[in-house]
């Protein structure tokens, strides 16, 4: 009785292992969001389990050379919330809606100036690559949201650069148009931020 062959070489066998772990990759951010909408996991335990898998997501997309949404239509896949997560937004849902008490806030009011600004020069300076602007985007996002009352219109532009640099391979660089419209976002997210402080001292 032979063995029946599923694959035929090496590469063969990694995409399988690859596709397997896509697949479970999905399964379980599904799996975690669900637990996190409902309070059966923690934002701490949440935020930690969630970073790990976005990073084990960009990782596997990145050998398998796949669209994720592709593969889950391929596959059939139903892991919206997954999807939503590790495809759109790429950063946990901690980042985006985060809170924190008056203990600290300026520091962090201070912590949110310096990314602004380090994030502004490094676009000045031409840095276009998804995978530098990125962790900056996404250190800023973290930081804004943690100072409560910070208005939409600072943060809306930035959490979509967020989505769109997600959406990009880590190689895939913005062009010239692209840099100069994620300058002149961030430099209006900017404005309105120093606004909001403003606005609120004014009122203290």
């Amino acid at each position: 009785m032979s063995l029946i062959q599923l694959h035929e070489s090496s590469r063969d066998r990694r995409f399988f292992d690859d596709s397997a772990d896509l697949y479970a990759i999905l399964k379980a951010t599904e799996t975690l969001e669900k637990a996190y909408a409902r309070d059966a996991v923690g934002g701490d335990e949440y935020e930690k389990l969630c970073v790990k898998l976005i990073s084990q997501f960009k990782s596997t997309v990145s050998a398998l050379k796949i669209d994720p949404t592709e593969f889950c239509r391929i596959y059939t896949v139903d892991c919206p919330r997954a999807v939503n997560r590790l495809v759109h937004t790429g950063v946990p849902a901690t980042t985006l809606h985060a809170q924190v008490d008056d203990n600290g806030e300026s520091v962090r009011v201070a912590e949110c100036v310096q990314f602004f600004i380090t994030l502004m020069d490094s676009v000045r300076l031409e840095q276009r690559a998804a995978d530098d602007l990125h962790p900056m985007l996404s250190d800023l996002m973290s930081s804004v949201t943690l100072i409560p009352g910070v208005p939409t219109e600072v943060t809306s532009s930035v959490e979509r650069w967020l989505i769109r640099l997600n959406g990009m391979k880590a190689a895939e660089e913005l062009d010239e148009e692209q840099g100069r419209e994620l300058l002149f976002d961030l430099d209006k997210s900017y404005n309105g931020f120093h606004r909001f402080l403003k606005e609120r001292n004014e009122k203290r």
